[in-house]
């Protein structure tokens, strides 16, 4: 196996192109973001040298390289350092799997910013291009949950000269052959996926000026709705071939967005799944290895982008709507390459994606040139009369991978919409299939919440056609002998979620008798539509206020009304029906979430 090198030594002590600074451990696998981006620009002809890890306490592990002849390319990792290292009640994580052993501590805050200024204080006038999840989530203005406050765009606070969102292979290819060709990094305002910082905007071609910086970041109502319109105005150019040029004034610059990179076509994400990645994280790590791995070294991505746009999800804002999907030949190719690895045991994790049953774009308006700009869901409220919705070659390829000698099993595990399933005239035979041979026992879903006010504010389709789809994933099972379950993923305490929507979940639990181990409050991360609602309490496209749960107490009484059964939940969950009205909830009923307790009486 070889890997990108990591030491001088393994450069040759010469000069490299690219530097690649990140934040995880170096894992030389597909689905890591800097192991494509790495390998990628080796296969276009360009040295490239991975930093991970460095020790951000002083400038000196960031010269460990020399400064590279091209630029310094940064990111913070495959997940928002901040996400990382904090769950969603603020405390920390004990673990991170993205690292060594999972040991905490081997990056900081807000990695990106830190690795960028600690580049700056050893190489002033280095060319510094950031890319990755964290940087693209806050390429522009943005609500920061851990500060609770507006924060600018990360492009000014890291000090870098560039911004890549989204994907970015597109882009690094144009950076580096640009770079590579003479052109100074200030000079590369012209990409699409990127961001650059300038005094004029005069040059650029009919933007879109968002409200500025100032207006958005104060905690006032009018700042809030100035928030609300500017992320509008970002989730409507999302999309490639309508979006336009955004440009954000902060007083002395502007922060300038181009519209989004073009999406990749099959073939090409065929050569980037074909390039030789090592599939391991680096021998350095000796025994202790990198947790992350585990799951996805023997799991295929199939595709990109998400039509479904959940509004508490981000792959709007980075993938894109549009699906991308790898060619059968590449998927197969990989899956054998699977079975000569030792360590392979004949089961393939998960073949899939953001959304596994999506490997068709959503309709052909993707194809046109110039199509009209399209402001509604595809599938909410009601699946779009002109989704296409078919699994035939997704059912072709899963038969396939069956077929592979060695290969004893083909999970899904990344997901699947079942309103799309159900909209297919032959979703019956995709879900007879899944039944038959992708599950292990339990099928993990995410209907996310049993009321369908709650519903919509979350984008979701309403929960009759959960119940539609739980009852046909039922009539299979039974049809084809087999005792298996729907195991379902709820959020508590989403914009718009009141009590009595908690209580009515927590009903809905109690009548199907399961008894969710993990409960997972609303995280509100940069680049999603119900952050939005979240800091604003306005449902942005409306402007019409929204219940927004924060408190400790409310949340608390949300999470604890779903695990209801759980003694130490007891007086929270007794407390939160009496403030709901809901005394009828405490007794011995069979309905009834909780018992009463007596005094005990002495003897």
């Amino acid at each position: 196996m070889k890997f990108l090198p990591v030491t001088p030594e393994e450069c040759g002590n010469a000069e490299v192109d690219f530097v690649l600074v990140t934040g995880d451990a170096y894992v030389d696998h597909p689905s890591f973001g800097a192991s494509i981006i790495g390998r990628l620009l080796e296969a276009h002809g360009y040295s490239v040298a991975v930093l991970a890890q460095p020790d951000w306490r002083t400038a000196g592990d960031f010269t460990r390289f020399g400064r590279p002849r091209l630029a310094f390319l940064v990111t913070g990792g495959n997940i928002d350092s901040m996400v990382n290292h904090y769950s969603v009640s603020l405390h920390k994580r004990k673990a991170d799997a993205y690292s060594p052993g999972g040991r905490l501590g081997k990056r900081p805050n807000r990695a990106t910013i830190v690795y960028c200024n600690k580049i700056r204080e050893a190489y002033r006038d280095a060319a510094i291009v950031i890319g990755g999840i964290e940087a693209s989530l806050r390429r522009l203005a943005h609500y920061d949950y851990w500060d609770n406050a507006v924060r600018r765009s990360i492009l000014l606070d890291s000090s870098a000269d560039l911004l890549v969102y989204g994907m970015g292979e597109r882009q690094i290819v144009e950076i580096a052959e640009a770079l590579a060709g003479g052109l100074g990094v200030q000079h590369l305002t012209y990409l699409p996926g990127t961001v650059f910082k300038t005094k004029d905007i005069s040059f650029l071609d009919d933007p879109v000026i968002l409200p500025p910086f100032r207006a958005v970041k104060e905690p006032a109502g009018v700042s809030r709705k100035a928030y609300a319109e500017s992320f509008m105005l970002q989730y409507r150019n999302t999309d490639h071939l309508f979006a336009r040029t955004l440009a954000e004034d902060y007083g002395t610059v502007y922060v300038v967005q181009n519209k989004p990179a073009a999406p990749l076509t099959t073939q090409e994400l065929d050569r980037i799944y074909a390039l030789p990645y090592a599939r391991a994280c680096h021998p350095m790590y000796g025994a202790e290895g990198v947790p992350a791995i585990d799951e996805v070294k023997f799991s295929i991505t199939s595709n990109r982008g998400c039509f479904g746009s959940c509004n508490f999800c981000a792959l709007t804002f980075h993938q894109g709507r549009v699906v991308q999907a790898r060619s059968h030949k590449s998927i197969i190719s990989e899956a054998a390459g699977f079975t000569h690895d030792p360590d392979f045991k004949g089961y393939i994790h998960d073949v899939g994606g953001p959304t596994a049953n999506f490997r068709n774009p959503s309709c052909d308006r993707w194809q046109r040139e110039s199509p009209a700009p399209c402001n509604r869901q595809c599938l909410t409220p009601k699946p779009c009369k002109n989704l296409h919705c078919d699994h035939t070659g997704y059912i072709q390829l899963l038969r396939a991978l069956r077929e592979i000698p060695k290969v004893k099993k083909v999970f899904i595990r990344s997901g699947i919409r079942y309103d799309y399933m159900l909209h297919d005239p032959q979703g019956g035979e995709f879900l007879r299939e899944l039944c038959a041979h992708h599950i292990s026992g339990r099928l993990k879903v995410a209907p996310e919440h049993v009321s369908d006010k709650v519903l919509s504010h979350m984008g979701k389709p309403g929960f009759d056609v959960y119940k539609k789809f739980a009852s046909r994933f039922e009539a299979m099972n039974n049809k084809l002998g087999k005792e298996q379950y729907l195991v379902p993923y709820l959020i508590s305490s989403h914009p718009g979620c009141t009590l009595d929507d908690a209580v009515q979940l927590a009903e809905y639990l109690q009548s199907i008798n399961f008894r969710p181990e993990q409960v997972q409050d609303f995280y509100p991360t940069p680049g999603t539509y119900s952050t939005c609602m979240y800091y604003c309490e306005l449902d942005p496209r409306t402007m019409q206020k929204v219940y927004v749960p924060k408190s400790r107490r409310d949340k608390t009484a949300q999470r604890a009304l779903m695990q209801y059964r759980n003694p130490a939940n007891y007086e929270i969950v007794k407390n939160a029906l009496i403030k709901a009205g809901r005394k009828d909830l405490i007794g011995h009923d069979p309905k009834a979430l909780i018992r009463p307790r007596y005094p005990s009486k002495r003897k």
